[in-house]
């Protein structure tokens, strides 16, 4: 039995989606389009003219993308009509897989939104099309989980019973859905604070990443006419240039110089590959002493060998991020790593007749934990961050505590 309900989507099962009051029932239920079904925008609405004994007529702006601070301004309100307004200082989750306070978004940058595909909705990339500041009433809405968020009373957030304003509408104007405690919002919840790149978080970074994936060996080789036979040699071949380049400035900050080359062109399906080399005995030395393992690790440190080892040796694909690698003290360091930022990990180790065996180091707890694993210590390679497809959904720590009025925003 196929039944359509509020919008344009069909669903299978009897008497699924409906739940009519008995007779002897106190309470009536009224169904609510409210805009759940609807991937459209809302009707803007529209611009009314009234008398207003203002002040003055002119005002004043301080915002970055205004090249003017004084205007004539006949509007009370926002005259764009927009329904989506925050505080600058809101983070935003990149397309990069990074996040930047919406205050500092530009049109043409590629952010994440949601779009219902199927039955779900999931993460997808969009772009900023425009962006202008406001100043309007703000109202702080706390999450379980600590998350505050301060927005104007007619943002709109999606929740696990659909779109939702902030507030409720004022006197004398049309009934519509707000947030109330009973309302969990979908998403993540709060981001993460991203490690300070200090000289500590540097040299974790190169420990990670010349371990995982570098070549670093000294050896003999003679031949007639040399004057030196031993060999000093550093290399590191990558198909991404983000982790190539932060490499290579990370080595220049320590006074430690390398030059670039490709290393192997690309054919057909399959990238290329550039990398840097030195063969100097003296930046070889120096490179084994930076990448050598502490004898006290700090949380930079830590979040810094993260990173680089995640983008030598790790991968995120079908909401599975793990970090591989065959030498069972990188595996040691890894997971003491991960303890010490409280990341839930299994490890699963796998034997393979004539090759080394190896193991695959798994962050739990989905999403979230993901997101907040990639903020935390920085990864550089953008690719390897991407969440598009991943489903967006609700969670009981999400759940709208309070919402209460807090200030002016802009």
């Amino acid at each position: 039995m196929r039944r359509t309900i509020i919008g344009r989507q069909s669903f299978t099962g009897r008497g699924a989606l409906s739940n009519p009051p008995g007779r002897f029932d106190r309470q009536k239920l009224e169904a609510v389009d409210d805009g759940w079904f609807l991937e459209e925008s809302p009707d803007s609405i529209a611009t009314t003219l009234e008398p207003d004994h203002a002040r003055s007529v002119i005002t004043s702006n301080d915002s970055p993308d205004i090249p003017f601070e004084r205007s004539v301004n006949p509007y009370r309100g926002c005259e764009t009509a927009c329904v989506y307004c925050q505080s600058g200082e809101t983070p935003v989750l990149m397309g990069d897989g990074r996040q930047r306070p919406l205050s500092e978004l530009r049109v043409g940058d590629e952010i994440y939104g949601t779009r219902r595909i199927g039955l779900y909705r999931r993460y997808v990339k969009s772009r900023v099309l425009a962006h202008w500041s406001s100043i309007k009433t703000a109202f702080r809405t706390t999450l379980e989980d600590g998350t505050k968020l301060v927005t104007s009373g007619d943002h709109r957030f999606l929740s696990n019973l659909g779109w939702r304003f902030v507030t409720a509408a004022g006197d004398g104007e049309p009934r519509r859905p707000h947030l109330t405690t009973t309302n969990k919002l979908v998403g993540t919840g709060a981001f993460a604070q991203t490690a300070t790149a200090d000289a500590d978080y540097r040299r974790g970074y190169l420990c990670g990443m010349i371990r995982g994936d570098g070549l670093l060996r000294e050896y003999y080789y003679s031949r007639e006419g040399r004057s030196h036979d031993n060999r000093y040699q550093f290399r590191l071949a990558l198909c991404d240039q983000e982790g190539l380049v932060r490499t290579r400035n990370y080595l220049l900050g320590f006074d430690i110089s390398t030059c670039g080359f490709v290393f192997q062109a690309a054919a057909g399906v399959r990238r290329a590959m550039h990398a840097i080399r030195t063969q100097s005995y003296w930046r070889v030395q120096a490179i084994r002493e930076l990448v050598a393992w502490p004898t006290s690790a700090t949380a930079n440190w830590s979040a810094g060998f993260l990173a680089g080892i995640f983008d030598a040796e790790g991968s995120f694909s079908h909401t599975l991020l793990r970090i591989t690698n065959t030498d069972p003290e990188i595996i040691g360091w890894v997971c003491s790593c991960l303890r010490l930022f409280r990341f839930a990990f299994t490890v699963k180790h796998y034997s393979y007749e004539g090759r080394k065996p190896i193991d695959f180091v798994t962050i739990t707890g989905g999403l979230r934990e993901h997101l907040r694993f990639f903020h935390t210590v920085g990864p550089a390679i953008s690719r390897k961050l991407d969440i598009t497809g991943q489903r967006a959904t609700s969670h009981s720590y999400l759940r709208v505590v309070s919402v209460e009025r807090f200030e002016t925003i802009r």
